[in-house]
């Protein structure tokens, strides 16, 4: 019988932890809201207007979850992984815009353009709560999945960065002026939750990746073309043996060439980081990488990572199977230099439209004549819609082929990276083959 490793099992169990953690963290805090909302319930207006109140108490707390969740925290991420981290956010954003609807629908009661007038009037700083549902209402608005496809991801990443600063900003105005922070340890509460997440963005955030690119100062060192619309960028710096980067993860990276120079875009390291520089490749696909291709040497960058947590950490020993299409192969190459696997077990399905397609030929090469990789070209149109194997295998359900291509794949750590909709077929085929969960890694990147 095959025995889960140590390492793991410690990974599994920190894993689980964290995120026990976290929802203990989340329970607990809008337990807190609805005690102070209950406490405060004798000097609060009775009906809609009270209902109205605890609706904006939940949006603040999920506000303030919502921002966590996304400040980096690097043990945090490291323990979930940022596409959970992610589903998380997703869910609390969309619940905590509900509830602020709902909180102005109860609150301005049957003739809301008066209240309004009224509020504002009365107070001031009321501006602060406007600007919080202009901001919810932009993030609500990109975040939907037919607006993100007509999107690039820089602009959409900036208008996110502006929307949450607006938050920010406009969170304070539920401190200042709700009747349920009055009291001293509801006060307190309010007010270190807000620190405490201020604090995360901007230790996480801010301040690590603008020490981390002050101490290494990368710089472009040269521009390789790698296949059709692919580039490979070599970047040197400064004490990188101390960059706590490994295979497999990514970096968000914002080149200093003019034009676009603050909008970040995040790309895998295709390389190990243990060479003595970094490595990335690109497929032009949107603004900020098409611009990739014509970076000059010298060019300096700002760095905001490492972050993902598909590496050797949470590899237990034994076969590998890993599945790649297009540029996801990219993180699955810089593993193939990295994992300890034997001789002859580690195989590598990459999956291109076309030939020339092929990247990384005499690395390839190398890696299977010298550690024995097996490599395997799948190349061509789709078989079908809703199929990761190209024409060629028609005949072939897809966990057939999977099985003929990876034989004895459930006692394999298998490693995916591609395409949302390819890499969900794959994972739909590897589930029936009978590969257990901790052997499965697989981190999105679509955001």
């Amino acid at each position: 019988m095959f025995t889960e490793p140590p390492g793991r099992r410690a990974g599994f169990v920190g894993s689980v932890a964290v995120r026990l953690a976290i929802k203990t963290v989340a329970a607990g805090s809008l337990l807190a809201v609805v005690l102070f909302w209950l406490a405060g319930r004798d000097a609060a207006p009775a009906g809609a207007a009270g209902y109205g109140r605890l609706a904006a108490l939940a949006c603040t707390d999920l506000l303030l979850l919502q921002v966590l969740l996304m400040a980096r925290i690097p043990w945090v991420e490291a323990a979930v992984g940022q596409d959970t981290l992610s589903r998380w956010h997703r869910w609390t954003g969309v619940t905590s815009f509900l509830l602020l609807l709902a909180h102005i629908v109860l609150a301005l009661g049957g003739d809301p353009v008066v209240r309004v007038w009224q509020l504002l009037s009365a107070y001031p700083s009321m501006v602060l709560a406007v600007f919080a549902l202009a901001a919810l209402v932009l993030i609500m608005a990109t975040s939907a999945r037919r607006v993100r496809r007509h999107m690039r991801y820089e602009k959409w990443h900036l208008l996110h960065l502006y929307a949450y600063l607006g938050i920010g900003l406009a969170v304070p105005h539920e401190l200042l002026l709700g009747d349920d922070f009055r009291g001293p340890a509801a006060r307190f509460a309010g007010w270190s939750a807000y620190v405490v997440v201020a604090g995360a963005v901007l230790v996480f955030r801010l301040g690590m990746p603008v020490w981390r690119t002050v101490r290494h100062r990368l710089v472009v060192d040269r521009v390789t073309p790698e296949a059709p619309g692919l580039v490979s960028v070599y970047l040197t710096g400064r004490q990188l043996d101390r960059l706590p980067a490994r295979a497999g993860q990514y970096f968000v990276w914002r080149f200093l060439d003019g034009h676009g120079a603050l909008h970040g875009n995040p790309f895998s390291l295709s390389g190990s980081p243990r060479h003595g520089g970094l490595r990335i490749t690109v497929k032009a696909v949107g603004d900020g990488s098409a611009r990739v291709a014509a970076l000059r040497p010298g060019t300096r960058v700002l760095i905001e990572g490492p972050y993902g947590r598909m590496t050797a950490a949470n590899y237990g020993g034994g076969p590998v199977t890993m599945l790649g299409c297009g540029v996801g192969v990219t993180p699955l190459l810089a593993l193939l230099w990295d994992l300890p696997y034997d001789y002859g077990t580690a195989t590598l399905v990459y999956r291109t439209r076309h030939a020339h397609d092929v990247a990384f030929v005499d690395e390839l090469e190398w890696l299977a004549h010298r550690r024995g990789v097996r490599l395997v070209l799948l190349v061509g149109p789709r078989a079908a819609p809703d199929s990761w194997l190209p024409a060629g295998y028609a005949d072939y359900t897809d966990v057939e082929a999977l099985r003929e291509l990876a034989p004895d794949i459930a006692r394999h750590d298998v490693y995916v990276c591609g395409p949302d909709a390819w890499a969900a077929a794959v994972l739909r085929s590897v589930g029936e083959t009978g590969v257990a969960p901790g052997r499965l890694h697989r981190e999105s990147f679509a955001w």
